[in-house]
């Protein structure tokens, strides 16, 4: 399972022209899952987010996170994330896990974000998607578990 965070100002997906989702300051999460992903893995991650400190303290030092600053969520999922690019011109995709499960893991994902109480928005699993965001730093950090 593989996130790659981006501390933003603002975020927001969009489905067919219209907006589904939309964020103020916190992390915009795009979440790739693996076939041999599990809910071990999820909560890991998932905790992982909640305290990986990218926020920033009365020094300017990344020293908080996303729960100190009271933060909000934006998680899409982005199965490219887990692709394999080592050869050729053409990325492969054997690795990620099949839609039923992505969305499975997808989903429980967010659920755990949400019992942390804060904020959490989402994308459509399986659209096309336009994500928006005003990266803040820029901060981007690829996490893996």
């Amino acid at each position: 399972m593989r996130a790659l965070i981006q501390r933003v100002t603002q975020a927001n997906v969009c489905v067919a022209g219209e907006k589904i989702a939309q964020i103020n300051q916190g992390i915009l999460v795009l979440l790739g899952v693996e076939k041999h992903d599990d809910q071990q893995n999820l909560e890991k991650l998932a905790r992982k987010i909640l305290n990986y400190r990218i926020f920033s303290d009365e020094q300017g030092k990344m020293n908080l996170n996303i729960q100190q600053v009271n933060g909000e969520l934006l998680v899409v999922s982005q199965f490219t994330l887990v692709a394999d690019t080592q050869s050729g011109n053409r990325p492969s995709f054997s690795v990620a896990a099949p839609p039923s499960l992505g969305e499975q893991l997808y989903q429980d994902f967010v659920l755990s974000l949400r019992k942390s109480g804060l904020k959490c928005e989402t994308g459509q699993f399986g659209a096309d998607m336009q994500v928006s965001l005003v990266n803040d730093g820029p901060v981007t950090f690829l996490l893996q578990v």
